[in-house]
């Protein structure tokens, strides 16, 4: 299974999806008791947030692979791909701009969680590409010797 293979990136999104939970959980937990109702409505949001852009990148490539024939050289999967990360730079940052001053919103435990969720999210990416048992299809020296019987 190549990191290209649609069953990587649906294992992504599963263990995305728990580390969302457990996000969600502490921080509401510590959010809850140290800054009240604020809080637990500040890591909530920002584990959302977390959790809908780790699932539009894994959505843009998969799109990407699908226009570009599996093509992982090819301009129209970059395009698609950065395109979808700019995309989600200027909603990030709207979003950012409109909740800054929210009453019902703790911007630290906001920012907590959001960080907490980008980080686990690019270990969780790491984990299951490294796991991914890529074929490696190179010719080692000394291949053709084994394989006629010298």
């Amino acid at each position: 299974m190549t990191p290209s293979h649609p069953l990587v990136f649906t294992r992504i999104l599963r263990l995305g999806c728990l580390l969302a939970l457990g996000i969600a959980v502490v921080g509401c937990l510590v959010g809850g008791l140290t800054v009240g109702v604020t809080g637990v409505t500040s890591a909530l949001l920002g584990t959302a947030l977390a959790l809908v852009f780790t699932g539009l990148t894994a959505a843009s490539i998969l799109i990407g692979l699908r226009v570009s024939g599996g093509s992982l050289i090819s301009g129209a999967f970059f395009g698609i791909v950065l395109g979808g990360w700019l995309v989600k730079f200027i909603v990030f940052l709207v979003i950012v701009v409109l909740l800054k001053d929210q009453p019902w919103i703790n911007n630290l435990v906001m920012f907590l969680s959001i960080i907490a969720g980008v980080v686990g999210s690019l270990v969780v990416d790491v984990v299951v590409v490294t796991r991914s048992r890529t074929p490696i299809d190179v010719a080692l020296p000394g291949a053709d010797d084994a394989s006629s019987g010298k």
